[in-house]
């Protein structure tokens, strides 16, 4: 959970060791979030207030012209030493910390357009030529704007008319992104064919699903008939997402510079979360900033001009306090007063989600029906019909509607109280700094504000605010109300990040750059060991008319010239993250689908999964991995887990002793050798310390001095670690890098196949890793001329990252060029785009285009 800063929360610690013990009490025992955020309230004043804003001055973000003077002079710079992408991280900086009105600001996009064409983005470099003329380019030096969209419009076949359509189409949808014309045709097949209209939802079940409801797993989805390996079984859009500023974005392509100064919220929208090289900043505030003019305006319909005066307190206090305003700010009184009524029998909202849901289930009735559901007892296949609390909204199904986020269980009485302090106090505290900063949201003023309200102190709401009434303060407790639950519903949205370097190895890291809320993804329960994988993606609609019926999407148009022509085009307008959850293995009618909250069984020992789940989550792990890893411990009476280490005299199997001095003891009863824990941990130590020296000359330019040092570690870990150790796996990827920067390409491939063995008895013959790992393998073989290896390889990689991302991966390009030569029998024959990336020694990224 990404909680407010330090300095915050022990502002808030002395708040709360002031108490007494009776208030203390007192807090602990309240199960109404409206009073808990009016406790929180009560405990808040203006000296609270002033605290947060003096914090948060460290990171400030408002314009300024002098610091974007200095991002352009340090992009200036980069720009001398052709260094052209971190030139344009640095002219973004720049036109996202220059004022509206400043000659700053044409002055960087005109640079910006300037390292934009030496990168071939021309499209992007066309739209920044214009940008900069719109903000009042210098008149004498126009004519260097002028020569260079001539030379931008040469690249494009139809010069004029094919930039028109180039802004139209592919700048506003990037690969894996959902578009929507008024001339498209819904695949009836497709999940999505429920979606008729730009305001219909995006989320939606296969046929072969259903949601069911038991007291011990909530709500849960059941599949009621087989569903195939790599089948689209559920496509969620989040409701909102925050990007999580300061992790780092590199690329494989980029320098040092530009990989160690610029985080993701530098080269994300801040809407979609598309990759964006040249982003539209706001007009208000220098940080936020968006792929396109339809995210800009999507953004601050929905959520931003209230945020944007307070952009500096809500990076304080941090991205799930920032997620939950966000998501009160979007949904509105209307939607938050509908969401608090009790459920009614008859619900037209409950019949359109039941129309949605397949009812084929015989053995459990779908509970979007608002009748009495079937509960699965615990342990038992056999449904038998039991009654619900009556009118509890938790156990229905409401769509991907804000109801579904609203009536997520908050576990009020799971959480710490000093935790529930924490978050009344800092809700309560960005509730009164929102209050300062303007009129309250037009989403709040809707009329009917003051009914059905429920806050037990509505009168200690201040009245300084303008148009704030104090029944307003229930803005505050649906905040606070979304802050609890995603203690347990929030979303990581992660990409694959390549930390390799210009060798034709990759070396990927999943990344997380958000955090998001998903309606109908939060129902799914979690598996050490899950049957699901998710892939996300951005998700636009593009109307070539505005939609004004819509409530949920945004549409507008904008004039886009180039030169001296414009045209009114189509915008793209984020819809959002969207997930598609696909099965990962076979599942059988009957099978609950799971997926992993985090602990994974492949990455974590058991005791370590059950921790964490238990603080986090607040239940013991029951899942099938942890069963079967329990009954193979020593309590369970079996060998215990795999240990993959080997014994240093015999070389035969060891395992973990029963007794609590932790010794690892050969198995072999005619050896019977034994290590002390700590001297395995310390040999370990000294295996990792030499990789991480290995890699440490890798990326300094030093791959044989790299491979001299592995080869010893190699030897070394070898006395007392099997092939299928995780280390073992690092040591041989490294290595073939280390080989592949020096282009002796069979010995990467060695080496690669080594560490394909660890990956595939870590992560599973299934894995989406062992898929990645086999690719890395393909290109190898590929790069050193032997295509055919390269095609036995890449067979098996394809079938793996088709079942977890889909048959449109971003590995496909290099797919196709394999399979372009897999019916020449002169293997020296290669596709010419095949040859460029040979004699580059580089290879396609595996992270999201």
């Amino acid at each position: 959970m990404d909680l407010p800063c330090v300095e915050w929360q022990k502002h808030v610690e002395q708040k709360w060791s002031r108490l007494t013990l009776d208030e203390k009490k007192c807090f602990s025992s309240l199960l109404d979030i409206d009073e808990v955020f009016d406790f929180g309230l009560s405990q808040v004043n203006q000296e609270d207030v002033d605290f947060l804003s003096g914090i948060s001055k460290d990171d400030p973000v408002q314009k300024d012209l002098e610091r974007a003077a200095r991002c352009r002079k340090e992009g200036n710079c980069s720009f001398k030493t052709r260094d052209y992408t971190a030139a344009v991280l640095h002219y973004s900086q720049g036109v996202c910390h220059a004022s509206l009105s400043s000659e700053q600001l044409s002055l960087c996009y005109a640079n910006r357009s300037a390292a934009l064409f030496h990168l071939q983005r021309y499209r992007e470099c066309l739209e920044d030529i214009d940008r900069a003329l719109n903000h009042g380019y210098p008149s004498h030096l126009k004519h260097k704007l002028q020569d260079r969209q001539a030379q931008c419009l040469n690249h494009f076949p139809n010069g004029t008319e094919g930039i028109t359509t180039a802004k139209q189409g592919a700048g506003h949808q990037a690969e894996g992104v959902c578009s929507r014309t008024n001339s498209t045709k819904p695949n009836p097949k497709s999940p999505n064919s429920q979606q008729q209209n730009g305001s219909a939802s995006v989320s939606c079940l296969s046929p072969g699903l259903s949601v069911c409801f038991s007291p011990e797993k909530g709500r849960h989805l059941v599949a009621t008939k087989g569903i195939a390996a790599g089948e689209v079984i559920l496509e969620d859009r989040a409701y909102s997402c925050v990007l999580i500023p300061g992790v780092g974005g590199g690329r494989r392509e980029e320098t040092e510079e530009a990989g160690r100064v610029f985080g993701t919220e530098v080269r994300y929208c801040h809407q979609c979360l598309r990759e964006t090289v040249s982003p539209v900043p706001c007009e208000g505030c220098s940080y936020a900033r968006y792929c396109s003019e339809g995210c800009r305006r999507g953004a601050w319909e929905w959520h931003h001009r209230w945020e944007c005066p307070i952009g500096a307190e809500l990076s304080t206090a941090g991205v799930m306090s920032q997620l939950a305003l966000r998501v009160a700010l979007k949904a509105g009184v209307k939607e938050v007063l509908k969401a608090r009524e009790p459920i009614r029998d008859a619900d037209n909202d409950s019949k359109l989600i039941r129309e949605k849901i397949s009812a084929n289930n015989s053995s459990s009735k779908p509970i979007t029906e608002k009748i009495r559901p079937k509960m699965k007892n615990s342990g038992s296949s056999e449904a038998t019909s039991t009654e619900p609390e009556v009118n509890d909204p938790s156990a229905y199904y409401h769509g991907d509607s804000y109801l579904s986020v609203y009536h997520l269980l908050p576990h009020l009485n799971g959480h710490a109280p000093s935790l529930c302090f924490l978050c009344s106090v800092t809700i309560a505290t960005l509730y009164l700094r929102l209050r300062q900063a303007g009129p309250p949201p037009v989403s709040w003023e809707r009329g009917g504000a003051s009914e059905s309200m429920t806050c037990s102190n509505q009168s200690r709401a201040p009245e300084d605010g303008e148009g704030w009434a104090p029944e307003l303060s229930l803005l505050g407790s649906v905040a606070l109300r979304h802050m609890l639950q995603l203690r347990c519903n929030a979303q990581a949205v992660s990409l694959l990040r390549d930390t390799g370097d210009f060798t034709a190895v990759q070396s990927t890291q999943e990344v997380r750059i958000a955090t998001a809320i998903f309606p109908t993804l939060s129902i799914l329960n979690h598996s050490c060991c899950p049957n699901t994988s998710l892939n996300f993606r951005t998700s636009h609609l593009v109307s070539p008319q505005p939609d004004r019926g819509s409530t949920d999407v945004l549409v507008s148009t904008e004039p886009v010239s180039t030169g001296p022509e414009a045209c009114s085009a189509p915008v793209s307008v984020s819809a959002g993250v969207a997930v598609s959850i696909r099965a990962s293995r076979d599942i059988c009618p009957g099978q609950e689908v799971l997926h992993c909250y985090g602990p994974h069984s492949s990455r974590m020992v058991l005791c370590e999964r059950r921790r964490l789940l238990q603080e986090q989550y607040h239940f013991l792990c029951l899942c099938q991995a942890c069963s079967l890893e329990q009954g193979e411990g020593p309590e369970g009476g079996g060998a215990g887990p795999e240990t993959h280490l080997q014994c240093g005299k015999c070389e035969g199997p060891v395992k973990c002793s029963v007794d609590s001095a932790g010794w690892f003891v050969c198995v072999r009863l005619s050896c019977g050798h034994r290590v002390s824990r700590s001297e395995m941990d310390l040999r370990l130590q000294e295996v990792r310390v030499q990789l991480e020296q290995a890699v440490d000359l890798l990326e300094t330019d030093r791959p044989d001095q790299s491979v001299m040092l592995l080869q010893r570690a190699v030897s070394q870990a070898g006395v007392f670690l099997k092939e299928t150790h995780s280390l073992q796996g690092q040591l041989a990827d490294t290595m073939a890098r280390a080989y592949s920067t020096m282009g002796e390409w069979r010995g990467a491939a060695c080496q690669l196949e080594r560490s394909v063995l660890a990956i595939r008895s870590q992560y599973g013959q299934d894995s989406i890793e062992l898929g990645r790992q086999l690719f890395k393998l393909a290109q190898l073989h590929f790069n050193g001329g032997s295509p055919g290896p390269a095609l036995s390889v890449i067979s098996r990689a394809r079938r793996l990252l088709s079942l977890h991302c889909g048959p449109h991966c971003p590995e496909d390009t290099f797919v196709l060029c394999l399979d372009s030569v897999s019916d020449c029998e002169d293997s020296s024959f290669l596709p010419e785009t095949c040859q460029d990336q040979q004699s580059k020694k580089k290879t396609l990224s595996a992270s999201n285009q």
